[in-house]
């Protein structure tokens, strides 16, 4: 196995740690999160920068990096759903329904690629989703900040949290729309496979 399918799979791992510190009860564990959050976003950069750097993209690389970067936005927008459920004077909310939309775009465009495949169609990511994977990674930082910033010195805590959580919930909503956007623009360009035998 190459170095960027190692860091493919190493970002299942820290989805894994990720969830475990957002809802283990101790001293610092969401910034605990934040870390681990932070380390799985830089391994998607990383592999994909390697693998085309070095020539090492591979069929193992192709499935896995898209599935791991879903699995672990996808992860942390579902856990935000039971953190907000679980502090229900949390700062930003977000709401069950923009989570649905999330996953629900991702099972979409996944569907849609499984079924090109088997026609032996190879669709690659677009803009729109790259613009998406960004503002999902970034609305998640500062909502990991948002709960992060209560467990560091006062000082730093106030100037954090008199900005992050009006940012977060700002990145949050234009998440959704891109998310939403860009789905239902990949859906409508690749139409031809799901409609050509209706």
């Amino acid at each position: 196995m190459n170095l960027p399918n190692k860091l493919t799979v190493s970002r299942f791992g820290l989805t894994v740690v990720f969830l475990w510190a957002m809802f283990c009860n101790f001293s610092y564990h969401y910034t605990l999160a934040l870390l681990f959050f932070c380390l799985a976003g830089f391994s998607d950069f990383l592999d994909g920068r390697i693998a085309r750097a070095r020539g090492l993209i591979t069929n193992f690389g192709r499935l896995m990096d898209p599935l791991a970067d879903k699995i672990m936005t996808c992860s942390a927008f579902v856990a935000f759903v039971e953190s907000t459920h679980m502090n229900p004077n949390a700062p930003v909310k977000v709401g069950a329904w923009m989570v649905v939309i999330i996953v629900g775009r991702e099972l979409a465009i996944t569907g849609l690629r499984l079924l090109a495949a088997s026609k032996n169609i190879v669709l690659s990511a677009e803009g729109y989703g790259k613009h998406k994977t960004i503002s999902q990674i970034i609305a998640i930082i500062a909502l990991l900040i948002v709960d992060a910033c209560k467990e560091w010195p006062p000082a730093l805590e106030n100037l954090v949290a008199s900005w992050i959580p009006m940012f977060a919930s700002i990145m949050l909503w234009v998440t959704v729309t891109l998310t939403a956007i860009s789905g239902l623009i990949y859906l409508w360009r690749n139409r031809s496979l799901y409609l050509d035998d209706v």
